[in-house]
């Protein structure tokens, strides 16, 4: 293969590559960025890091070149020759900034355009990634609030700060959401550039995740496979799109807690059972996305059970409460509001008396829900991978394919049809 071929195939494959720019601003989270910079550069995209000039005060301009591959500049006077304010956000197949200081976020809602950065914007036509940093004071602000009314009013996407340690002693919303979270985010908007409406704000979101564990002793327990993720990313998904969502957790492979949502901590079934029947009755929507375990020990050993002589003794088993079912008959009662969503998970495998979509018809009919989110499960399905697919089956008799996806493209397709169901969403909105 000759050199010109060479450097023609190199180009291709650059060209098939997705175009991140990252657009980092001037704040103490900026060393934070440098995570999100570094995972999109492994998963194989041309990314491209623009700071202003206040961002370069927190991390230099080699750190960001030795981590994206490509030179940086703060300045249109750069590579003038080719119009580099144009085409960087012309280019572009999404873009993050962060972090996005209230200074930074107001210019852009303004449409300034007095650095590369802020240029670079107004050229964009790809999706665009907010992620807010700064105090609390700051960002509860009426100004701050405006301008990011403005820039969800042009298109953009703003995510929904962490609570947590802020600069110095303070605590409070305003913190850089995980670079994980981040990452995930920007990659559901490559997937699909319209999957964070915000279309949900005001609407109460209750969701449940990961596995329970029973207790057999002070060490065992009975638990499952669940990881979690599916849930967390309908908690996340939830959140972005403005719903104020509570997440009852039980056991998950989860590193951090998703930006805007309410942890509440739970182990057991009972424990899930009280939490959610609890909160249900302030919620719009209630979605049911933990594997909560069929059976539970009959009596907990309240030393550690020896192995014995004789071999292991018979545990004996008690039935745990149906709690997805539980719901939906507290919402026929009267104690639950007629108008809630009631959204359900089963994972199914197949078996002699029928495959999993049978199965699946079968228990939406028997639990009653608005929804069902039908899963296959067993080696390298479902539970504990970052892909999921199924099906989507409603009360009214629809079917609708789940392809295989992000558990995070999952969710905003299911949060989709959810919209849907929701009495008078676009009222809530106004």
């Amino acid at each position: 293969m000759s050199n010109s071929q060479a450097g023609d195939d190199r180009r291709a494959e650059r060209d098939r590559r997705p175009r991140v720019l990252i657009g980092v601003g001037g704040g103490i989270a900026a060393y934070k960025v440098c995570s999100v910079i570094r995972h999109f550069k492994e998963a194989g995209a041309d990314v491209r890091v623009i700071p202003t000039d206040s961002a370069l005060n927190f991390v230099g301009a080699a750190t960001f070149e030795a981590l994206s591959g490509n030179p940086v500049s703060t300045t249109v006077f750069d590579d003038v020759d080719e119009v580099a304010h144009v085409r960087l956000g012309q280019q572009a197949d999404l873009v993050i900034v962060a972090p996005a200081t209230a200074d930074l976020m107001a210019r852009a809602a303004s449409g300034r355009a007095d650095d590369l950065l802020t240029a670079s914007l107004l050229t964009v036509r790809a999706p665009v990634l907010y992620v807010p940093a700064m105090h609390t004071e700051m960002w509860e602000h009426p100004a701050t609030q405006a301008n990011v009314a403005t820039l969800r009013a042009h298109g953009a996407t703003v995510m929904t700060p962490a609570s947590g340690r802020l600069t110095g002693t303070d605590s409070g919303a305003g913190r850089l959401p995980d670079p994980q979270e981040i990452s995930l985010i920007g990659e559901l908007l490559l997937d699909r550039a319209d999957a964070l409406p915000y279309d949900l704000n005001g609407i109460r979101v209750l969701v449940s995740a990961g596995g329970t564990r029973e207790p057999l002793d002070p060490v065992r327990y009975l638990g499952n496979r669940s990881s979690g993720k599916q849930g967390y990313a309908l908690a996340r998904a939830a959140a972005q799109r403005g719903a104020q969502v509570t997440l009852v957790a039980g056991a998950t492979d989860e590193p951090g807690d998703p930006a805007g949502v309410d942890i509440v901590r739970i182990e057991t079934a009972a424990q899930l059972s009280t939490e959610m029947t609890k909160r249900a009755v302030d919620a719009d929507v209630v979605i049911m996305a933990a594997a909560v375990a069929d059976f539970r020990p009959l009596a907990v050993s309240e030393a550690k059970i020896k192995k014995g002589a004789d071999g292991p003794a018979p545990i004996e088993l008690d039935t745990n409460p149906d709690i997805l079912h539980g719901l939906v008959e507290s919402r026929a009662a009267g104690d639950i509001p007629a108008s809630t969503v009631i959204v359900g998970f089963a994972a199914e495998t197949g078996d002699e008396r029928g495959g999993v979509l049978d199965h699946g018809r079968e228990k939406l009919r028997r639990k009653g829900t608005d929804l069902l989110v039908v899963n296959a499960v067993g080696a390298g399905k479902a539970f504990g991978t970052v892909d999921n697919t199924g099906w989507l089956l409603s009360s009214t008799g629809t079917e609708t394919a789940l392809p295989l996806a992000s558990k995070t493209l999952m969710a905003s397709r299911i949060l989709d049809e959810i919209a849907l169901l929701v009495p008078d969403w676009d009222a809530r909105n106004v």
